[in-house]
């Protein structure tokens, strides 16, 4: 792994393209904001749930003074009950990366900028009745009812932790009769390969991140995510890709009664962290060929 400062990045040609990877509350959008202040560009969101509408202040969003003072894209564009991705946002993305001025590429979904620099297969699309027995199964069985239908070189293959990539796998097999990892096999020329593009990954001490998560979300409550929170209530949906924001879940209970916000809060403080570790052990292991930036250097 390549370390990376402050200093090199000044080096970096400025109009190259920028990747910033890195696990949550890990300072990624403060980093691009800087960049493209001393050097002008496009900030491009590479988070999965960034993209939804109703989430501004749980998902972190950048504020609407920071979309004010540097032009933003993907940003809260989609409605709460959108399906989305990655070969959706990968159609999006393209024509920023050919049109627009320097893309800064900022998120913390790492499976967007593999399939950005690596490429990405082109799945058929999933049915709605096939989501909904999927969703039906794993209500009534939970998740393993769903691996164990998955072939072993995908098993091997996927992040069996997190529940949507373990769904899509199941939903691709059962929809096609191929496996995902047959599909993934069938990858075409990526778009923005790793030599045409300053890709970094922000790397963070544990103790340094585990604060910052804990202040974060104590700062998102009082700025407002339990309100977003309430506007979900009369038609909450726990399947919808958008339900899956961190805290979400956590501000529901609280709402109905069945957990204090003290809890909610601890709750939901727990699962990011929880979630945070598990990026930082995947971008390990897939981005290694990428710089790696002390965020504290620059973040604090």
């Amino acid at each position: 792994m390549n370390s990376f400062s402050l200093t090199d990045l000044e080096r970096v040609d400025h109009r190259q393209p920028i990747l910033i990877a890195g696990p949550t509350a890990s300072g990624k959008s403060d980093l691009a904001m800087e960049i493209a202040r001393r050097h002008g560009g496009l900030i491009v969101n590479a988070d999965a749930i960034q993209v939804y509408s109703n989430w501004r202040v749980l998902s972190a969003r950048p504020s609407a003074q920071d979309e004010a003072e540097i032009d933003h894209a993907l940003y809260g564009h989609l409605a709460r009950d959108a399906h989305y991705s990655v070969g959706h946002w990968l159609r999006e993305v393209r024509p920023l990366i050919r049109e627009a001025k320097r893309p800064i590429i900022t998120g913390g979904t790492g499976l967007y900028f593999t399939a950005l620099t690596q490429g990405l297969a082109e799945l058929p699309p999933i049915s709605e009745s096939l989501r909904q027995e999927a969703n039906d199964r794993v209500q009534k069985y939970g998740f393993q009812i769903l691996l164990d239908d998955i072939d072993a070189d995908t098993i091997q293959k996927l992040d069996v932790q997190n529940p949507m990539r373990v769904q899509r796998a199941w939903e691709v097999q059962q929809a096609t009769g191929k496996s995902l990892s047959y599909w993934h096999s069938q990858t075409p020329t990526p778009d923005l390969p790793l030599e045409n593009c300053c890709a970094i990954v922000m790397e963070t001490d544990t103790e340094w991140l585990n604060t910052r998560i804990e202040q974060r979300f104590e700062k998102m409550v009082k700025a407002g995510a339990l309100k977003e929170a309430a506007g979900h209530l009369p038609n909450w949906n726990e399947n919808q890709l958008s339900s899956k924001a961190i805290g979400a879940r956590q501000l529901i209970a609280h709402l109905r009664g069945q957990l204090s916000l003290e809890q909610a809060q601890q709750s939901a403080t727990i699962a990011t962290r929880q979630f945070a570790k598990r990026q930082r052990t995947w971008f390990r292991s897939k981005m290694r060929h990428w710089h790696w930036f002390d965020a504290t250097h620059c973040i604090g």
